[in-house]
C-alpha cells in the first residue's frame, strides 16, 4: 500500500473538484492532517463549497510534487466533523486558518474530512496506479 499521508504532508497544497449541480467546480485547499483514513481540510459554512459537499459529499482532492512529476489524488466522501479537539488541532497546524477563525468554536468554521475510498498515483516511472483503501 502507499503512503499516501507522506505525499500529503509534503505537498500540502492541492485542488478540491466538488459537483455544483452538472457543473466540475475546483479550487486549492490545503491538506491539514490525517486520521486513520480521513484526510481533513476545511472551509466557511458562508462558502458555495460548504453547500456543494452538503449536496453530493463525493469529491477528489488531488496535489502534485514541486516538480510536476508526480500526482496523488484521494477520492471519497466528506463527513463534517464537529470534535472540538480535532477542530483545535485544524487551527493549529494553519497559522492563517487561527487569524481568520481565532477559535474552534466559531460557528462559520467548517472542518471535514474526506473518508478515503481510493487513491490514485502517476509518475511517468510508474505510470497510473490505483489503490482500494480497505474499510
Amino acid at each position: 500500500m502507499i503512503d499516501y499521508v507522506s505525499i500529503l504532508a509534503a505537498n500540502s497544497n492541492g485542488i478540491l473538484a466538488t459537483q455544483d449541480g452538472d457543473k466540475v467546480r475546483t479550487r486549492m485547499l490545503q491538506y491539514l492532517f490525517t486520521e486513520e483514513n480521513k484526510v481533513y481540510l476545511s472551509t466557511s459554512n458562508k462558502k458555495a463549497l460548504f453547500a456543494q459537499l452538503q449536496a453530493n459529499p463525493n469529491v477528489s482532492f488531488c496535489t502534485y510534487s514541486e516538480s510536476f512529476t508526480s500526482v496523488l489524488s484521494v477520492y471519497g466522501k466528506v463527513v463534517f466533523e464537529q470534535d472540538c479537539t480535532l477542530r483545535a488541532r485544524a487551527l493549529d497546524a494553519n497559522r492563517l486558518m487561527r487569524n481568520i477563525y481565532t477559535t474552534p468554536e466559531n460557528p462559520s468554521f467548517e472542518l471535514f474530512y474526506i473518508d478515503v475510498e481510493e487513491v490514485v498515483t502517476f509518475d511517468f516511472a510508474n505510470g497510473k496506479q490505483t489503490y482500494v483503501i480497505a474499510k
